[in-house]
This record gives structure tokens, sequence and C-alpha cells, in this order.
């Protein structure tokens, strides 16, 4: 049948026009799918193969769609974690000419899972926390930009590995606003919505005996607000201390980029006698190691990934005795000598389970582990071979995780 399709892209992609269109979303065909846990939602969702890539495609009403295209184009044009959009499909109708709902496409994120999925798979204990802990980041993140979120919650969010933590992604931007400047009253609703929704969502986890009933779902919504407040405090807060501590100048930046975040300016002022200093950052920018780790070597990964990375760099760099060479120098040779050909000798089947960095960094855990055990330094050879049979072989994959659907996740009505 003929259909009067209005496709909205910035990049526009020919595949789009070959999907059923004119079928309500929730009827698509099986064949076209592609089998990837979905996260609660209050809309129809569905993953669908499209070429070699997976898109992510929602049924929402016309002018929420175009809305939240463009805050989603704008938010990965700041650089803040989140989906992203790739067309508004709108004028669909059915066989009948009835008109079907106005249509927002995303791009999948890989190797990402929504909060249900990772407590089916009975991660570590202190895994609620990580995750709140990722989602404080974001909103902060979300915070500095401008972006009101409206609707905080772990279901609008999706997680990746990032070493020992997570990376949280916004997914959901339908309540969002994006405003040169947040006020404080702004922000603060943000914070009382995430709270109570995150405590909701954890005691529906507690009923359906995904966590332990010992969590006490209260003191983590709490947790969020805390990690939140200590993040906002350590990037906005003014300091002052006397002319003779100008080294605290140094240690408030090196304390920003501990916490991820670059300064780009920094306010610096005297009282009127000049015997105090007072400092303020004025521009803040996340992915500071994640961006020295790019410079240097070229490799795109999460924060924590990039921290752990540049320190084993530095072990390098002391172990070949190369301190006092040009860094990038030092970077491409660690990089050719030491992390590529870990990650090669993974066998190609498996290295997709995981990124290559989760990779090298779960690599460097192994080794020490297994270097403890043993009581001697167990060389990378070997230890690759240690963590691939006792460790990666028994990962599910994580850049298309495809079991268990979303049906067979228990959800509580």
């Amino acid at each position: 049948m003929s259909l009067n399709l209005q496709i909205t892209a910035a990049q526009p992609e020919p595949a789009l026009l070959d999907l059923p269109w004119h079928v309500p979303l929730e009827e698509w065909p099986e064949p076209i799918l592609a089998a990837l846990p979905r996260g609660i939602s209050r809309h129809i969702v569905r993953f669908v193969k499209l070429g070699g890539k997976v898109i992510a495609v929602k049924e929402i009403g016309e002018t929420v769609a175009y809305r939240e295209y463009e805050l989603l184009r704008a938010l990965n044009r700041l650089g803040v974690p989140s989906v992203t959009p790739l067309a508004v499909i709108d004028g669909r109708r059915d066989e009948h000419g009835e008109r079907l709902e106005t249509v927002l496409v995303t791009q999948h994120l890989q190797y990402s899972m929504p909060y249900r999925v990772l407590f089916s798979r009975v991660l570590r204990g202190d895994t609620v926390q990580r995750l709140i802990d990722a989602l404080a980041v974001l909103l902060v993140r979300l915070h500095v930009v401008g972006f009101y979120w409206g609707d905080v919650s772990l279901s609008n969010t999706l997680f990746r590995r990032d070493a020992e933590t997570f990376a949280a992604y916004l997914v959901d931007a339908e309540t969002g606003e994006l405003h040169p400047r947040l006020t404080a009253g702004q922000r603060a609703y943000d914070l009382e919505v995430a709270r109570v929704n995150i405590i909701g969502e954890l005691m529906d986890l507690v009923a359906g005996e995904l966590i332990d009933t010992e969590v006490d779902t209260v003191a983590v919504g709490a947790s969020l607000v805390e990690r939140y407040t200590e993040l906002w405090d350590a990037l906005h807060d003014e300091e002052s201390f006397g002319t003779a501590e100008r080294w605290r100048v140094a240690e408030r930046v090196r304390r920003l980029n501990e916490l991820g975040f670059d300064v780009g300016e920094l306010a610096i002022t005297t009282d009127v006698d000049g015997t105090t200093v007072h400092i303020q950052p004025k521009v803040v920018e996340a992915g500071h190691h994640s961006r020295r780790l790019l410079r240097l070597t070229g490799l795109d990964v999460q924060e924590n990934q990039a921290r752990r990375l540049l320190n084993d760099l530095d072990q390098y760099r002391a172990a070949t005795d190369r301190q006092g060479e040009d860094e990038e120098f030092v970077a491409h040779d660690w990089l050719t000598e030491v992390f590529e050909p870990a990650v090669r000798a993974i066998p190609r089947e498996l290295r997709r389970r995981l990124e290559p960095a989760q990779i090298y960094h779960e690599l460097l855990d192994h080794r020490w582990l297994v270097s403890s055990a043993q009581k001697r330094d167990v060389p990378m050879e070997e230890a690759v071979q240690s963590y691939v049979r006792d460790v990666l072989t028994h990962r599910p994959d994580e850049r298309a995780l495809l079991t268990p659907p979303t049906e067979e996740i228990p959800e509580v009505e």
C-alpha cells in the first residue's frame, strides 16, 4: 500500500523505508525484531534489526516525538550520556487508512542494560549502590548543562559497565526541558522525583525477590540525594584560604579531576587587604580521564575504564624507565605492545562479549588475583588464558544481550 510518510532525520537512513510502518508496532513480525531485553516503559517499544545495527522504535504522540528528538539531539551535542536520536516517523496509516502513532527512532546503545536485567543476573551485593552512584553522576551532568529531567528514575536510564562501576545514560527525555541555567528549585524537584521513584522501583525489586529483602530502600533513595549533593558542591562551592596556601588552587583542580571533571576556568579573587584568596570553578566539563586517554591513544572509553587504563600506562612508563620521554610516544608503545596484544589474544568469538576496555580492565584484575594466589608475577599471556577459561566463557554477551527476554524478568503489578 502507498504511504505518505514524513521522515525527519539528521542523517537519512534509506533502510527505514523498508520497515512495516503500516502495521501497529506491537504487531511487528518477529523476523525483523532483535530479542533484546526491554526496560519498563509507558509506551510500546521494539528493538529492530536495521542493516548491521539495532534501533529502538517507540510509539509516542506526534508533538512529544518531535520534542524528544530535538532534546536528545541537543544532549548529544552537549556531550551528555544519552541515547542517539535517529528519526521521527510521522504520517503512518494502517491498511484501512486509520492513523497510527508517530514513532521516535533511536540507536540502540551497545553493551547497555536496563536495571531490571542487571538484577535478574544476580550481580555483586553492592550493585544497588553502584547504580545509584552512576545515576547521581548523570543527574549532575544534566543539571550542569541546564537540563531539567522531570522524571528521573532507574527505568528511564540505561547502564553500561565502567570498570568496577557503571555509567548511566538517559534513555527517555520526553518530560525534559533545556534551560540556560537551572534554578535551585528545579534541581531540588528533580532530586525529590528521583528519590521517590527509586524507592518505588527498589520496592518492586524486593517484592519480586530480585534483591535482598533486607535492603533499606528508603536509605538507598536518600543516598542518591547525598551523592548528588556531594558532587554538586564539589563542582560549585566557593573556597577561601590564606595567600600562603596558594597551593590549594592546584589541589582544588586535582580534586575535581579525580571526580572526572575538567575545569575550564577558575574565578580567583582576593579580599580588600589581599590576605585571603577565594576560588570557584566557573566552567566544568565531565570526562577528564576519557578525553586524556582519547588524546593519547585514540581509545574512546568510559571514564573509570580510562582511569584504569591510564594507571596501567603510568605503570608501563615506570617499568620501562621512560618517565622523561614524551607522553604521546610512550602511550603509542603501550597501546601497540601491551593493550592491543592482550585484547587480540582473546578468542574472536568471545571478544565481543564485553567492550575491549572492560575486557582489559578485568584482565588486569584477574592477573592480580592469580598472581596473589600463586605468589608470583603471572605473565599477561598466561593470565589471558586463565581469564578466558575461568571467567569470560561464563559471561553473557553484553553487546547483544539476548536472554532473558523481557517476559521472563519478574515484574510486580
